[in-house]
């Protein structure tokens, strides 16, 4: 099993009022994007959620809960979240709405391609 198909059912309905959503399959997963940003995913039975630095160290002092490390190195700013910690409606929907939020809150910044003269 590469990700939790019936989690990424339950995040799939919570974003659905959400304008701008993208669905990609990343690292064995499926990722959720917002606006071209990564809001959160399901990787395994673990959901994914992108909070940003602030209040992370309180973040992950909550049950269930740990860095993002994907990699073998922690993020900070991203974390997992074990299936307990969104077994209920709610508790998904908590989660689920704290990488909405963040993604509006910190919108992609747009580069602009300098003209070579």
């Amino acid at each position: 099993m590469a990700y939790n198909e019936a989690l990424a059912e339950r995040v799939r309905g919570l974003l659905l009022g959400v304008p701008d959503v993208d669905e990609k399959k990343m690292f064995g997963g499926v990722t959720f994007m917002v606006s071209g940003q990564m809001c959160c995913g399901v990787l395994k039975d673990d959901l994914v959620v992108k909070t940003g630095p602030d209040g992370f160290d309180d973040l992950v002092a909550r049950p269930h809960v740990r860095p993002f490390d994907f990699t073998g190195r922690p993020m900070v700013g991203m974390v997992y979240v074990a299936s307990p910690g969104v077994a209920t409606d709610l508790q998904l929907q908590e989660w689920v709405q704290r990488g909405v939020d963040f993604v509006k809150r910190n919108p992609k910044s747009r580069t602009r391609k300098s003209k070579a003269k």
